[in-house]
């Protein structure tokens, strides 16, 4: 069974940094994150390909950063944080075609809290 770990979350003031790992059981191709702020939908943040290839959200672009340095372990590297990044984010994985779509992606973290202070 797969299984995703994510951890890093915390409570952090508009402005700061804050990173973000996961690590997966086993290697699949794309891994992602998306975050879920409550009443609101689960939303696309950035994904990694094995090659490297990535893709980023708008609101997050220039801010956030994913690296994969093993193919097990990614990172989310999150900078000049916004009251409105407060969310429980989401490590997931996924194969070759899956990019920006939840329903894309087969495997699912179980979350962490990212709250960031105004």
């Amino acid at each position: 069974q797969v299984q995703l770990v994510e951890s890093g979350g915390g409570l952090v003031q508009a402005g700061g940094s804050l990173r973000l790992s996961c690590a997966a059981s086993v290697n699949l191709y794309t891994m992602g994150w998306f975050r879920q702020a409550p009443g609101k939908e689960r939303e696309f943040v950035a994904s990694i390909r094995w090659h490297g290839g990535t893709d980023y959200a708008d609101s997050v672009k220039g801010r956030f950063t994913i690296s994969r340095n093993n193919p097990d372990l990614v990172y989310l590297q999150m900078s000049s944080l916004k009251p409105q990044d407060t969310a429980v984010y989401f490590c997931a994985a996924g194969g070759a075609m899956a990019t920006t779509l939840p329903g894309q992606f087969d495997y699912w973290g179980q979350g962490t809290q990212v709250s960031v202070s105004s």
